[in-house]
Protein backbone atom coordinates (compact mmCIF):
# COMPACT_ATOMS: atom_id res chain seq x y z
CA UNK A 1 0.00 0.00 0.00
CA UNK A 2 1.05 2.99 -0.86
CA UNK A 3 2.36 5.88 1.97
CA UNK A 4 -0.33 8.55 2.41
CA UNK A 5 0.43 11.41 1.11
CA UNK A 6 2.42 10.09 -1.92
CA UNK A 7 0.46 10.26 -5.59
CA UNK A 8 1.29 9.01 -9.20
CA UNK A 9 0.42 10.15 -12.40
CA UNK A 10 -2.10 8.41 -14.78
CA UNK A 11 -3.08 9.19 -17.88
CA UNK A 12 -6.41 9.44 -19.58
CA UNK A 13 -8.30 11.05 -22.77
CA UNK A 14 -8.72 14.23 -22.22
CA UNK A 15 -12.32 13.90 -24.00
CA UNK A 16 -13.00 11.27 -20.92
CA UNK A 17 -11.48 14.16 -18.44
CA UNK A 18 -13.70 17.11 -20.21
CA UNK A 19 -16.90 14.79 -19.39
CA UNK A 20 -15.84 14.08 -15.98
CA UNK A 21 -15.01 17.77 -15.33
CA UNK A 22 -18.63 18.50 -16.27
CA UNK A 23 -20.14 15.62 -14.22
CA UNK A 24 -18.16 17.28 -10.96
CA UNK A 25 -19.36 20.46 -11.34
CA UNK A 26 -21.63 21.70 -8.54
CA UNK A 27 -20.64 18.69 -6.68
CA UNK A 28 -17.90 18.17 -3.51
CA UNK A 29 -15.20 17.45 -5.55
CA UNK A 30 -12.30 20.38 -5.62
CA UNK A 31 -10.76 18.71 -8.70
CA UNK A 32 -10.68 16.11 -11.26
CA UNK A 33 -8.06 13.95 -9.20
CA UNK A 34 -10.38 13.99 -6.53
CA UNK A 35 -13.39 12.37 -8.21
CA UNK A 36 -11.31 9.91 -10.29
CA UNK A 37 -9.53 8.88 -6.45
CA UNK A 38 -13.10 8.77 -5.38
CA UNK A 39 -14.77 6.60 -8.05
CA UNK A 40 -11.32 4.00 -8.41
CA UNK A 41 -11.91 3.64 -4.40
CA UNK A 42 -15.49 2.78 -4.86
CA UNK A 43 -15.09 0.27 -7.71
CA UNK A 44 -11.99 -1.33 -5.92
CA UNK A 45 -13.79 -1.58 -2.31
CA UNK A 46 -17.05 -3.36 -4.45
CA UNK A 47 -15.22 -5.74 -6.17
CA UNK A 48 -13.52 -6.42 -2.99
CA UNK A 49 -16.93 -7.52 -1.64
CA UNK A 50 -18.13 -9.50 -5.14
CA UNK A 51 -14.92 -11.61 -4.59
CA UNK A 52 -15.82 -12.14 -0.90
CA UNK A 53 -19.71 -12.79 -1.77
CA UNK A 54 -18.63 -14.79 -4.65
CA UNK A 55 -16.53 -16.92 -2.24
CA UNK A 56 -18.93 -17.62 -0.18
CA UNK A 57 -21.80 -18.88 -2.55
CA UNK A 58 -18.67 -21.24 -4.17
CA UNK A 59 -18.68 -22.77 -0.58
CA UNK A 60 -22.53 -22.91 -0.38
CA UNK A 61 -22.47 -24.60 -3.71
CA UNK A 62 -19.98 -27.24 -3.14
CA UNK A 63 -21.37 -27.99 -0.05
CA UNK A 64 -24.78 -28.63 -1.30
CA UNK A 65 -23.50 -30.76 -3.62
CA UNK A 66 -20.92 -33.09 -1.10
CA UNK A 67 -24.70 -33.28 0.80
CA UNK A 68 -26.20 -34.76 -2.92
CA UNK A 69 -23.38 -37.38 -2.98
CA UNK A 70 -24.07 -38.11 0.60
CA UNK A 71 -20.66 -36.88 1.79
CA UNK A 72 -22.34 -34.89 4.50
Amino acid sequence: MAAKGKYTTVSIPIDLAEKAREQIKDTGFANLSDYVTYIIREIVSTRKEWRQASAEEDKERVKEKLKALGYL
